[in-house]
């Protein structure tokens, strides 16, 4: 039983909404600290099996380093710029954002921008609150009618594209990753980034920031643009040339532009500031109470899986992140426990697994099934914490090719997963199971080496092979009985009287290396091996 004093240590380095604190308190015991304070973050990371940052905390690979307890990093919001993912991949730390917790803000504000832009209203209400009443001054324009081009048609473009709709524009959007079938699902027209420029009114830009996309529009690009454009950014500082739209700004070619975002942040001075027809704002996108509340309640969410060793959606650098399909859920603890089974039964590492899985539930992704198997067949093998962020990295490390098949057939259960493999000398080794649905909800273990099972896979489990005779039972029984280890179940599978028998005992205790030998070499075992399938092993 976990008591307060050995629960594991959450860090929150910055501000979180009240509800994701109390989310973490039941289960874990929650430190705070100053995340900008070096000093105080390294110390604090020294026992934290988590830490939740916003923006200001930088979790690079010295702080990584000073935390060898440490699990899980989480990033209260979408961006990772203050989060060395690599760092983190390589010791095994998982790193978690909350990536739909900010999209319908983020889109409000483009939205926001883009009317104040239009209407001139931040140096409207300047000049009004300065003693001026000059309304012609700030004459502006509708967006009924008009084209809007959206650069990025992804959640929030799609959000933002809705919204400009219900103003009566015509849409018109960029993203070489949508299908134009998507795009017209949703009334936009797709078209090329040259075109997007030429014939805009209105631009918009919802990218994320990468490689490809850093100084997507810059002064080449506003030369083309249609005379009279306003652009607004409030996706990612960069993505545009602030310089150069400062310029094509001056020159007319450009009427105004609405900016969250900046190259450099925090930025206090930018030539964008020079101009009225300018509504710049901090970096506001995601400065709602509801996405706050939502981004700190999503990474604690993440955070309470993470460290019970469970499947984190949200994890951005696990191979098989995204939604895990309800009717695979299940059969994520089965995989992981059959991995662990496999590597106790083979007594080391495979040259190559295969992930088999059968049934209906194929129709789904199941490719994290592999995944968690990976992770179950070295979590007895080596001496770090494996988890579904290293146990890729681990697997390519030893030279172990993990593979996925599937087949929508299953004879005997509506789902079987099984974990093949074939080791160095040549033995071939397979352990198969099920998850039984229902008011008795369970996993099987339903198959070893093609020996017939019906065992729950939990608790420790004993497995030895003898040649068939009698007295045998009942001799694994006095040896484990007189070392005070209680047999919870017990099944013997065999394929012929007199031949190999397989010998698979449930008990409460595990059993140290010398009790194991005692008890094989008291039957004749041509093998034994033992695993603990328990929740807390």
């Amino acid at each position: 039983m976990t008591t307060v004093a050995d629960r594991p240590v959450v860090v929150i380095a910055e501000e979180l909404a009240p509800a994701a604190i109390d989310l973490l308190a039941d289960d874990f015991e929650v430190r705070h600290v100053d995340g900008a304070d070096r000093s105080a973050l390294l110390a604090a990371l020294a026992d934290a099996h988590a830490v939740i940052v916003r923006s200001a905390t930088q979790i690079d690979a010295p702080a990584i380093a000073a935390a060898p307890r440490l699990r899980v990093v989480a990033r209260a919001g979408v961006g990772l710029d203050n989060v060395e993912v690599a760092a983190a991949t390589a010791r095994g730390v998982m790193v978690v954002n909350a990536p739909t917790s900010n999209i319908v803000s983020a889109a409000e504000q483009a939205v926001a921008l883009l009317l104040a832009v239009a209407r001139h209203t931040a140096a409207a209400s300047a000049a009004l609150k300065a003693g001026e009443w000059t309304r012609s001054r700030y004459t502006g324009v509708e967006i009924s009618g008009k084209t809007v081009g959206v650069v990025g048609l992804g959640r929030i473009g799609v959000l933002f594209a809705q919204r400009m709709a219900a103003f009566g524009a015509r849409l018109i959007a960029y993203d070489p990753y949508v299908q134009p079938a998507r795009a017209a699902a949703l009334g936009v027209r797709l078209v090329g980034l040259d075109e997007l420029l030429r014939e805009s009114d209105f631009i918009s830009i919802h990218l994320p920031k990468t490689p490809e996309t850093a100084g997507l529009i810059g002064a080449k690009e506003l030369a083309t643009v249609r005379p009279g454009v306003r652009i607004v950014n409030a996706a990612r500082g960069g993505l545009i040339d602030e310089q150069a739209l400062a310029d094509a700004i001056a020159e007319g070619r450009v009427a105004g532009a609405g900016v969250d975002v900046y190259a450099k942040e925090p930025c206090t001075a930018s030539p964008l500031f020079a101009f009225d027809s300018v509504v710049a704002t901090p970096h506001l996108g995601a400065s709602t109470v509801e996405a706050q509340d939502k981004a700190g309640l999503a990474v604690a969410r993440s955070v309470k899986l993470a460290l019970r060793g469970e499947f984190v959606p949200d994890a951005v650098n696990v191979q098989a992140g995204g939604v895990v399909a309800e009717d695979v859920r299940p059969l994520l603890p089965l995989a992981e426990k059959l991995g662990r089974v496999f590597t106790a039964v083979a007594g080391g590492v495979a040259a190559a697994v295969t992930v088999e899985v059968c049934g209906d539930v194929v129709s789904n992704d199941v490719s994290v099934l592999k995944l968690a198997a990976t992770k179950g067949l070295f979590a007895g093998v080596v001496s770090e914490q494996v988890t579904y962020v290293n146990a890729p990295l681990l697997a390519a490390d030893r030279g172990v090719e993990v593979t996925l098949a599937t087949s929508p057939e299953s004879v005997d259960h509506p789902n079987l997963v099984t974990v093949r493999g074939a080791l160095p000398d040549g033995r071939v080794v397979s352990v198969s199971g099920t998850h039984i649905s229902g008011p008795r909800e369970s996993l099987k273990l339903t198959e070893l080496d093609g020996y017939e099972l019906e065992l729950t896979a939990d608790g420790v489990l004993l497995f030895l092979r003898y040649a068939d005779r009698p007295g045998v039972v009942g001799t694994v029984g006095s040896i484990l009985g007189a070392a005070g280890v209680n047999i919870a179940a017990m099944q013997v599978a065999r394929r012929e009287a007199g031949g190999e028998a397989l010998m698979t005992l449930t008990v409460d205790n595990a059993l140290d290396s010398d009790l194991l030998a005692s008890a094989a070499e008291a039957v004749g075992a041509t093998a034994a091996s033992t695993v603990d399938l328990s929740e807390s092993a």
